[in-house]
């Protein structure tokens, strides 16, 4: 089957992160199975009681290969504003495929299993990692790294990885990490003209004073400064919100979160023990929603040098992250995808044709390359 009727199979799913992705990742088995890959299905129930499902397989001999991951959720679509059609009914016009997912990360998936069905045989393996989660956490790529005998498979044989995320094509060979963090103070709630309430807000406002001055700290230190990414800090991000809905009301709670994202190298961890130290002097509540490393791969390691042969371009670093934050143990892994991240979690998210043909070509040629 082409790319393009996969992509458009795939985007009718709605697979939300808040939702199910287990009709689609059926669908995504299906299509292995099909093209002759033995599977492995791994299954959890997010904390909302939600099924997830990710889906490993491996096609050829066991030993050293070429192993593709991606992942099948998509962020939300409320905002939807592609006036021809909506985000779950795939719409083709002037050389590209608008829908959820079409680029991010989809189309991806649908070229790989294209570039498979040219190829009849192969004397090294090849593996098809398919994740839930990315989106919100990358939570099925850590039930994957913890679980799958495929995915051991890939670690004991180090073989070659593409994270297949939308790159227009060129080779990644490194990004940033994460870290996500909840921080809560609780009041007492009350009408506002008397004493008997607690503004939540008094006690999360020194603490927010505190975490601007971490935040301009690590602007400035060398430790939490890396040149080789655009910008080159961790990016403190912090939201605040107390959630009352009239203005008469005590706050009964403020809630604030942040959201960095550490360079290869960087200890992430200890910038969480100085907001826990400063939490726990104002008296708050912490919750640590999200730990992820970045990825590097050295640009000058042969596996990186190959593949910018093989792509015809030059690596370089990006500031998203990826899955990938979870495999480490895998050597000599590199994101590379059709697509262009600009369209990615757009309200009229699209593809081009052009992006779908050159990835079907360049993933076949890397198999032939490391596989057959």
């Amino acid at each position: 089957m082409s790319a393009v009727n996969l992509l458009k199979q795939l985007i009718e799913f709605p697979s939300v992160s808040t939702s199910t992705n287990d009709p689609v990742s059926s669908f995504a088995e299906s299509q292995l199975k099909g093209l002759g890959f033995q599977t492995e299905r791994l299954t959890y129930t997010d904390p909302g009681g939600v099924l997830k499902t990710c889906i490993c397989g491996r096609r050829g001999p066991m030993g050293k290969g070429l192993a593709y991951f991606c992942h099948t959720d998509v962020v939300p679509a409320d905002t939807w504003s592609f006036p021809e059609s909506g985000p779950w009914s795939p719409f083709q016009s002037n050389d590209r495929i608008y829908g959820r997912g079409s680029c991010d990360m989809k189309g991806s998936l649908a070229c790989m299993l294209s570039a498979v069905e040219r190829i009849e045989s192969t004397s090294s393996p090849v593996f098809v990692i398919c994740t839930a989660d990315e989106e919100i956490g990358y939570h099925g790529a850590a039930k994957v790294a913890a679980e799958s005998t495929i995915y051991r498979e890939i670690v004991n044989s180090q073989s070659y990885g593409l994270i297949g995320e939308p790159t227009r094509l060129r080779v990644v060979h490194g990004h940033k990490g994460g870290r996500v963090g909840k921080i809560v103070s609780r009041g007492i709630a009350a009408h506002s003209s008397t004493s008997r309430g607690l503004n939540a807000n008094m006690a999360m406002i020194p603490f927010l004073n505190e975490l601007r001055t971490l935040s301009l700290e690590c602007d400035s230190d060398p430790e939490w400064r890396d040149e080789r990414f655009d910008p080159p800090v961790i990016s403190m991000n912090i939201g605040i919100n107390d959630h009352t809905h009239a203005v008469n009301i005590t706050p009964p709670q403020s809630v604030c979160t942040f959201y960095f994202r550490p360079m290869p190298g960087q200890d992430g961890d200890r910038l969480i023990d100085r907001i826990r130290s400063i939490v726990d002097r104002h008296g708050l509540e912490f919750e640590l929603r999200m730990s992820a490393n970045g990825l590097f791969t050295s640009p000058d390691s042969m596996f990186i040098r190959e593949l910018c042969e093989l792509t015809s371009s030059k690596s370089s670093t990006v500031t998203y992250g990826t899955d990938g934050s979870l495999f480490g143990e895998i050597q000599n892994l590199a994101v590379l995808g059709p697509g262009d991240i600009d369209q990615a979690h757009t309200d009229d998210e699209w593809i081009s044709l052009d992006q779908l043909s050159r990835g079907v070509d360049l993933y076949e040629k890397l198999i032939r390359h490391w596989c057959v």
